[in-house]
């Protein structure tokens, strides 16, 4: 058997302390947490850096440090600083190498890098290495080398390669979610559909169970299953919320790829063992043909400028999106009159917050709101352009009329100045897989003792 406990969805989201207590007196043999994920879009793989705050980040790794130390096993932390990029990863090595030296303890650093130079993935598409997944964009060599940061998901290979060191501490570039938790059960011969099915499952923490915010749970893999248990007080398990986090994030309930092949869960039975915990057997590993890994990439996508105002009079309440509509037009028409720039080159757009922010003409439900806040939104080929177009619409957002008869109203601006620039954006640009004849072709592994 081998005993995975997972402390927490993601290192800098918190975790009970008591029941990470309770998880290391329970003797597991490999400690794993996630370490960050696309969620929050592509600026943060775009700029190599991480979404979580150092201070929570070096608190928590002190923490399950600590932990690991007291237990005697590995900790292995997956896609360090949120994308995974070596630039992430060095930030992580040098909280590690802070809490090493305050602790006072000799440390082994296993270091697995997954970023990947942009001309090397271009030659590899230009040679057929690379193809798309379902929905991915045309790509070029030049959409590819214009990437400034490209990193690949690691599989449990790697991660295993990585164990094989002998390491203390593993940090991890990019990984995929379930990698960290699956790798070690396939090692030891643990039944491959459980360890990929409860690499899954575990992937989150506690988000499989009832008080998700606790985040410790205990995954036992063996010859036949896996068993979850969460660890907080008040946290249960059940064949429902356990079978339902295969929906998390993925977009078929029953399969899941990863690199090396896909798990199938379409006959796996979920079978409550007390009131805490689940057992789950029955799930399927198929190997595929040939070992490919996702790549993920990031470009920049301009510069963006955002202006904010407050809508208040009913009247302009209630015709909110007419008002909105006759400022992007009238505001685009003098951007293309003043600035040297094309309609092809910029995008402005306004979202009413409190009236249609998230689908725009697609929102079916109404409501009778007091205020609606107004967002401006520039994107523009450089920030001096953005900002200069974000200047164009001020104007409008602080007196633009419905109708020329009307007097000329005033708005709020919740700052002063309202334009706030958030520089360079990026966007996602890839969503293929590298074909690879050695798992570890694509990543780097380094070890390195801290004294």
């Amino acid at each position: 058997m081998v005993r995975v406990l997972v402390p927490s969805g993601a290192l800098g989201l918190n975790y009970d302390a008591e029941a990470l207590q309770r998880g290391i007196a329970a003797k597991p043999d490999i400690i794993a947490i996630d370490g960050g994920s696309t969620d929050s879009g592509p600026s943060y793989l775009g700029r190599g850096v991480s979404k979580y705050a150092r201070a929570s980040t070096k608190l928590e790794w002190a923490g399950l440090m600590a932990a690991r130390a007291e237990a005697g096993v590995p900790l292995v932390i997956g896609t360090a600083g949120t994308c995974g990029t070596d630039s992430s990863v060095d930030w992580m090595l040098d909280i590690t190498r802070e809490i090493a030296h305050e602790q006072g303890a000799p440390l082994k650093v296993a270091v697995l890098r997954s970023s990947q130079d942009p001309d090397r993935i271009a030659q590899s598409f230009e040679g057929g290495e690379i193809t798309p997944l379902a929905g991915a964009p045309e790509i070029t060599s030049e959409t590819i080398r214009a990437c400034s940061n490209i990193v690949a998901l690691a599989g449990a290979e790697q991660i295993a390669a990585a164990l094989e060191t002998g390491a203390d501490v593993i940090i991890a570039g990019r990984t995929t979610d379930t990698a960290i938790i699956a790798a070690l059960p396939l090692m030891h011969d643990c039944h491959a559909g459980a360890a990929w099915h409860g690499a899954k499952i575990g992937e989150c923490g506690a988000l499989c169970a009832t008080n998700p915010q606790s985040g410790v749970i205990m995954i036992d893999f063996d010859a036949t299953g896996f068993t979850v248990t969460p660890l907080a007080d008040g946290a249960h398990a059940s064949p429902h919320t356990v079978s339902a986090h295969m929906l998390y994030e993925n977009s078929d309930p029953f399969i899941l790829y990863e690199p090396g092949g896909h798990l199938d869960v379409t006959v796996a039975t979920y079978t409550a063992l007390d009131e805490t915990s689940v057992r789950v057997e029955g799930s399927a590993w198929l190997p595929s043909d040939r070992y490919t890994v996702k790549l993920e990439g990031a470009r920049p996508a301009g510069a963006r400028t955002v202006v904010m105002a407050l809508l208040r009079d009913p009247h302009y309440v209630a015709q909110a999106s007419v008002w909105a509509d006759d400022i992007v037009a009238k505001c685009s028409a003098k951007v293309l009159q003043r600035m040297d720039i094309t309609a092809a080159d910029f995008s402005l757009e306004i979202r009413l917050m409190g009236h249609s922010a998230s689908f725009g003409a697609l929102e079916t439900r109404t409501a009778d709101p007091v205020e609606i806040g107004v967002i401006g939104i520039i994107t523009a080929p450089t920030e001096a352009q953005a900002a200069e177009i974000g200047k164009l619409l001020n104007p409008y957002l602080l007196h633009h009329p419905l109708t020329q008869e009307e007097e000329q109203p005033t708005f709020a601006f919740l700052f002063s100045p309202p334009e706030m620039h958030q520089g360079v954006i990026y966007e996602f640009a890839l969503n293929h897989v590298l074909h690879l004849t050695d798992p570890m072709e694509a990543f780097q592994l380094e070890v390195i003792d801290l004294a």
